[in-house]
This record gives C-alpha cells, sequence and structure tokens, in this order.
C-alpha cells in the first residue's frame, strides 16, 4: 500500500469545502424563497383569471317564485328606478315618448363597439350595465364608451344573483366593479342594476334588503319597463317589436351588448332607433330620464353631457391608483394564462412523446444488446484502475474498498482522500489491502481528486466511483467489455438505489430504475448520452486526458467531461449489466442540496458547451442532437411539468372535479406503465411502484420547486461549490450476489 501524506498541525482551520458549503446555504436560502415566490404568483395569477371568468368563487344559483309580502306595494308598482333619497323607497318613471336605452353584461371586445357605432352614428346616447370582471378585460372599450358621452352603471363584477350572497360579497362585489371603473374610465358611478332582474314587480323578499343596503349606500337600482328579450335571438322583427313601448309610454329598455352571440341585436337596433323616431320618441340615459323629471337645482348650469352623465363621478386618490393596479394585474392575467396554457400543451405533448420515444428506444436498446451474438469485440481481460475520490467517507469506506475486493476483473484501487477529517484515510489504510493506494490531498474538491487519481493510474482504463458506492463482484468486468471498441470513450454504468427501504429512499429506487432503464438507452441509440454518473463509471484515460480532465468550471463535472467527449469525438455508451449500489439522500434536506446541484450543475454544463450549437463534425452532432434533448426533457419540460399539476389541482377545485381526476389518473396510468417496463428490464420487483401516486403527488413536486430554484441561480448568476451530503454506511452489496 502507497501513501502520501503532506504534514499536518495540531490546530486545522475549516477546510475550503466547509467554507464554501457554509457560504451556499447562506445563499440558497432567498434564491428559494424567490423561487416559492414564483410559483405563488403563478397560483395567483390563475386564480385572478378563474375569478374574472367566475370560475373561482361562481355561483349560477338564480332565485325565482319567491315571496314579495316585504316589499312596498308602491314599489311592486312604480317604475323602473328606484332611489332612496333621505332613506325613503321612492321610484322614477321615464317621462312619455322617451326611451332609456340600456345595454347589459357588457363590455364585449366584439359586440359592444358594434354598439357604439350605432349610437353615435344616429347621435343617441344609452346606459350600459357593465360586469366589473369584463370592465377589467377590457378597459379600453369602456374608456371610448364614456368619452362619447354614455353612461355607465354596475351589473356586479361576476354576474351572481345577490340576493344569494353574504353582506360582505355584495360590499365586495359593488367595489371591485367601481375600482374596475376608476381603473378604466377614471370615474365611478351610482347607478346599478342587479343580474337577473327585471321589472320592479319580481323584487321578492329575499332581494329587497340588498336593494335597501345599496339605497343607503347611495346606488340607484335600476329596473326595466321593456324588455327585448334580444338574448332568445328570436330574430330582428321580434326584438323590435318586444323592445316598442305600448301606447305612448315612457320607457327603460333593456337590450344586451354581450353574454352570448349578439348580431341580431347589432342588426334590430338601427332599425328600432329609427322607428322610434319615427313613432316620435327620443332618447336619453337614466340620468336623463331622471333629470327630465325633477327639475336641475338653481345656480347649476349642466350642459347636455353632464346630464347624461349625472351619475358618474371622478375617481381620485387611492381608489384611482388601486384601479388602475386591478387594470394591470388582470391585463398580466390575460397575457399570462393563455401563454400558460400553450405551455401546458407543449409540455403535455413533449412529456407524451418523450414517454413513447423512451419505451420504443428501450425496448430497441434491450433487444440489441441482449441477442446472443452481440459483442463489443475481444474480451477486455487487462487490468484496470479504480479511482474513489472521498471526502469524509467513514461511515462507507470500508464497504467501498471490500466490494472492490471481491471484484471478478483485477483493479488496481486507488483512494484520494479530498482533505478528509473523520479519519477515512485512516480507515482506508488500516483494512491492509495490497492493492488499494491512498493518496491524501488539502481539500480541493472532487473534481481536483478525480484527476489526482487519474495522474496516479497505472492503466489505460479507469473506472471512477463515489466513495459511498459498492460493486457487485462483476460490475468492473461488465463495465470496462465496451472498451473492446476503440471507438468508445466511456461507459456508463447502472446505479441503483441500496437505501431504498424509507420511504424517500423507494422514491429515489423508482427515479433511478426509470432513468437508468429508459433514459439511458434512449440517448445511448441517439448518441447524445449526457451524463455518465459518478457513482458508477469507466473512462478511457486517454480519452480523459485529451478533454482535460474532470472540469471545476460546472458543478456537474460528470456531465461536464461527457459533453466534452462527445464534442471530441469519443463514443460514448451504457452497460446495464454493470451495477453499482449507492446510498441516496436520507433526508428532504440532503435530497434538496443534491439535487439542486446536480441540475444546477447540468445548467452550467450546457452553457459551457453551447458552441457545440453551431460547431461542425461531432461536437455539431451533439449541439444539435444532444443539447436540445437535454435541455427540452431535462430542464424545459420540468421547469413547465408544474403546470400540470397546478392547472389539474385548480380544475378539480373550480370547474370540473371528475374529468381532471380522469385527466390525471390517465398520466399517471402512462407513468406507471414506463416504470413498470422499466423495472422488467431491470429484474426489480413491483411492488415499490405501489408508492408512485404518492411520489407523483409529493416527490416530483419538490423536483420542481429545485429545478425552479437552480433556474433562479442560474438567472441571478449565483455560485455553488460540491457539496458533502452526510451518509451512514448503510448500503453493502446486496443479499444473494456472489
Amino acid at each position: 500500500m502507497t501513501t502520501t501524506t503532506p504534514s499536518r498541525g495540531r490546530r486545522r482551520a475549516p477546510s475550503r469545502m466547509e467554507r464554501a458549503a457554509g457560504k451556499a446555504a447562506a445563499l440558497q436560502r432567498p434564491r428559494v424563497i424567490l423561487a416559492l415566490l414564483l410559483l405563488l404568483a403563478l397560483v395567483c395569477v390563475m386564480l385572478l383569471d378563474g375569478y374574472l371568468r367566475a370560475e373561482v368563487g361562481g355561483d349560477q344559483r338564480v332565485r325565482t317564485g319567491a315571496a314579495a309580502g316585504d316589499v312596498p306595494d308602491d314599489v311592486l308598482d312604480g317604475g323602473p328606478i328606484l332611489t332612496f333619497r333621505g332613506g325613503q323607497a321612492t321610484t322614477v318613471s321615464v317621462p312619455d315618448k322617451t326611451i332609456a336605452l340600456t345595454f347589459d353584461d357588457g363590455p364585449d371586445p366584439t359586440w359592444t363597439p358594434q354598439v357604439l357605432s350605432i349610437l353615435e352614428k344616429y347621435d343617441v346616447p344609452a346606459t350600459f350595465f357593465l360586469v366589473g370582471s369584463m370592465v377589467s378585460r377590457h378597459p379600453d372599450i369602456v374608456r371610448d364608451m364614456v368619452e362619447q358621452g354614455e353612461e355607465v352603471g354596475i351589473h356586479t363584477f361576476t354576474h351572481v344573483d345577490l340576493s344569494y350572497q353574504s353582506d360582505a360579497r355584495v360590499r365586495r362585489e359593488m367595489e371591485q366593479t367601481q375600482l374596475a371603473l376608476a381603473g378604466a374610465a377614471g370615474i365611478t358611478t351610482t347607478l346599478f342594476r342587479a343580474p337577473y332582474s327585471s321589472q320592479t314587480d319580481a323584487i321578492d323578499n329575499y332581494s329587497w334588503p340588498v336593494y335597501e343596503k345599496l339605497g343607503q349606500d347611495g346606488y340607484t337600482s335600476v329596473f326595466v319597463d321593456t324588455d327585448s328579450d334580444d338574448w332568445k335571438r328570436p330574430g330582428v322583427s321580434k326584438i323590435v317589436q318586444w323592445a316598442t313601448p305600448k301606447k305612448n309610454k315612457g320607457a327603460s329598455v333593456l337590450f344586451h351588448d354581450a353574454g352570448g352571440e349578439r348580431s341580431q341585436t347589432i342588426a334590430a337596433l338601427p332599425e328600432y332607433i329609427e322607428n322610434m323616431r319615427a313613432k316620435g320618441y327620443s332618447f336619453t340615459t337614466i340620468s336623463g330620464a331622471m333629470e327630465r323629471r325633477q327639475q336641475t337645482p338653481a345656480g347649476v348650469p349642466q350642459d347636455g353631457r353632464t346630464r347624461l352623465q349625472a351619475a358618474h363621478r371622478e375617481a381620485t386618490g387611492a381608489l384611482l391608483y388601486e384601479g388602475k393596479a386591478l387594470i394591470a394585474a388582470v391585463a398580466v392575467a390575460e397575457w399570462a394564462v393563455p401563454a400558460l396554457s400553450v405551455g401546458l400543451l407543449v409540455v403535455g405533448v413533449a412529456v407524451m412523446g418523450r414517454f413513447g420515444m423512451m419505451l420504443v428506444l428501450a425496448r430497441r436498446h434491450h433487444r440489441q444488446r441482449n441477442r446472443r451474438r452481440f459483442s463489443w469485440g475481444p474480451a477486455v481481460t487487462r487490468p484496470v484502475s479504480v479511482v474513489v475520490p472521498a471526502y469524509n467517507e467513514k461511515e462507507c469506506i470500508a464497504n467501498t474498498l471490500d466490494s472492490l475486493a471481491r471484484s471478478t476483473h483485477p483493479i488496481e484501487i486507488i483512494v484520494v482522500d479530498d482533505g478528509s477529517t473523520d479519519g477515512t484515510a485512516d480507515i482506508a489504510e488500516s483494512l491492509g489491502m495490497p492493492n488499494v493506494r491512498v493518496i491524501r490531498q488539502a481539500n480541493a474538491g472532487k473534481p481536483a481528486a478525480l484527476n489526482n487519481g487519474v495522474r496516479h493510474a497505472a492503466h489505460d482504463i479507469v473506472v471512477m466511483m463515489d466513495g459511498d458506492t459498492v460493486f457487485e463482484p462483476d460490475t468492473v468486468r461488465q463495465l470496462v467489455q465496451p472498451f473492446s471498441d476503440p471507438r468508445v470513450g466511456a461507459v456508463a454504468g447502472n446505479a441503483k438505489v441500496g437505501n431504498r427501504t424509507t420511504v424517500i429512499g423507494a422514491w429515489q429506487h423508482i427515479e433511478y430504475v426509470m432513468g437508468f432503464n429508459l433514459d439511458r438507452r434512449m440517448y445511448d441509440l441517439l448518441r447524445c448520452m449526457p451524463t455518465i454518473p459518478g457513482a458508477i463509471g469507466a473512462f478511457r484515460r486517454e480519452a480523459v486526458l485529451q478533454v482535460g480532465g474532470m472540469s471545476e468550471d460546472t458543478l456537474a463535472e460528470d456531465t461536464d467531461i461527457t459533453i466534452a467527449m462527445h464534442r471530441a469525438g469519443w463514443r460514448v455508451v451504457y452497460q446495464e449489466h454493470a451495477r453499482a449500489w449507492t446510498e441516496a439522500p436520507g433526508s428532504l434536506k440532503q435530497l434538496w442540496s443534491q439535487r439542486y446541484r446536480w441540475s444546477y450543475g447540468t445548467m452550467q454544463a450546457l452553457w459551457k458547451h453551447r458552441k457545440s450549437l453551431t460547431d461542425r463534425g461531432p461536437s455539431g452532432r451533439f449541439g444539435r442532437v444532444g443539447m436540445p434533448l437535454v435541455v427540452l426533457f431535462q430542464i424545459v419540460t420540468p421547469v413547465f411539468a408544474p403546470l400540470i399539476d397546478v392547472f389539474t389541482l385548480y380544475s378539480m377545485i373550480f370547474i370540473d372535479l371528475k374529468a381532471a381526476l380522469l385527466a390525471w389518473c390517465a398520466v399517471l396510468g402512462v407513468q406507471l406503465l414506463c416504470a413498470a417496463y422499466a423495472f422488467r428490464l431491470d429484474r426489480e420487483k413491483y411492488r415499490y411502484l405501489l408508492m408512485m401516486p404518492l411520489q407523483q403527488l409529493a416527490y416530483r413536486q419538490m423536483m420542481y420547486l429545485v429545478l425552479i430554484h437552480s433556474c433562479v441561480t442560474a438567472l441571478t448568476g449565483g455560485r455553488l461549490r460540491w457539496q458533502k451530503l452526510k451518509r451512514t454506511g448503510e448500503v453493502g452489496t446486496p443479499a444473494g450476489v456472489s
């Protein structure tokens, strides 16, 4: 046994790795918070959009046939305009031969501009009772409406029957619509029309308290005398006939400029205006009708526009700015949700396409590599070097070296102790294995340790493994056989989770089996394997030196060197029969730390080798085949994959529970099918698949957050050093493996 030992003093300062890990932990927290805030923002945008479309908080109930014993008779028999001046309920009728033209349910981007154009052409004023959610989505139309001289009123924010709602909900419906009007046109209004209302004789004991409360708050409630029933689409002539008052009476006439297909309304409106003018009628707004009934106070001059818009109040101060903020937030939601929907579609297609491609290519790979006549070439029997980088691996190093001692292939073992403080090197030396060399170095990180091991390797093939991993006796022999092909520069083995008895371990076990038996087979056939796993990989020493060894430029030195080998023209393959058993993280904190480093390191490596996209030859081939696949399947799709879960949960709660649940189960079924096939290829027990539904509900969400965290770090230019995970040393060579 050969040992290289630097001098050591009695007192030891914190190592470079320990200092870096401390700094990294301090930097991670705000980035995790930022990642969570991004996800929360997505949820808020979806909820806002759902509220605007009455998916969130929607109430389709409409009350009919209720008693009206509590409603005063003079209100039931009165005019269509209800006020509570002085606390006394008073109704106002529209003067004879006067039409107060009103429109409900807008604004609509298709129909409302056409209505406004007709009104402008015929110089006819009207009152529009607007739905607040529609105002916030189409503020420009409302602004044009007010500037044209039309009057506006409130038709609630979400078009609900207020007789079913609490006082708080009624107040919110009114206040939010006022905010929308303030943000859209800089005004508020005192006019109100309740959804599903008609004539005053339809007021009942449930809706009457609502009108009383709103009257106390200064609102004028507006009903109708004549209903065109244009929403029934009975034809132009019927609409004109039904909207015409009887016996030259004045009327509050109802049309609709939204809420459905309104082409008949658009066609009927010019004819109706011409007919009514031919009968001697004039048109006004609700405020205009009230002004004709009530004498204007002396000394207060009013022009025509002021009279017609007397219900409007200028929005100022906090109300104005809050309204503009609401309009801006809705604009973001209006843009973001469709974009997210498109992203969801792309992600869904990509996920399903990936599953299909993996199944097809994995089956082809398995059949090719397991044919009786398949061979890499003459058997590789010459000795190889096994490099084991170790930092504070006292719990695991003995098991690791003991497993290597049983190797059926001749090997030399090089343990590179990277400044351990727990006696790892001493334990390795104390085992007394004749083919083990322990090389001690000051703490410099895993890439430096691996490079040091390669420099001391005596053989042309170098196997690299982690200090917490154990090999089966036949692992090295299986792993090096592809080097019979002189084009092969590196070989990826089959890493398996040894501590799979816990819930977290079982989740990772499923992930590993699917990753190594589906993803890597696919990448192997496409000749764009992105990563040789640190737990088990073999390299041609010549190839390692050609690409400059393990780089410290990224956190994923294994991905970095794998891509570098592709670019240098070496072939990288997967050897399924070379198995290694590794200790997966046993806590969520450790798991987060590991996956964060992996995903961020992968992004760094891809960015480092971005020039391969425009290169020629082997480098260009990987850049135009491997890079897009890795970016799509390991970054873009996982980043947007939470959309599937968020939209599914949203649909379950607010839209259609059964349909959303069936869709989620269908996706889970596809994943189970893929996982079951991967387990079959690896001859694993299917019972672990019982954990897969829970894995999708909990584990996958964490992986999404980790990736989002990594993206935030990449965008903010953060750096992170190689981190040490806490090990238990519980993984050994599995029982039954001789």
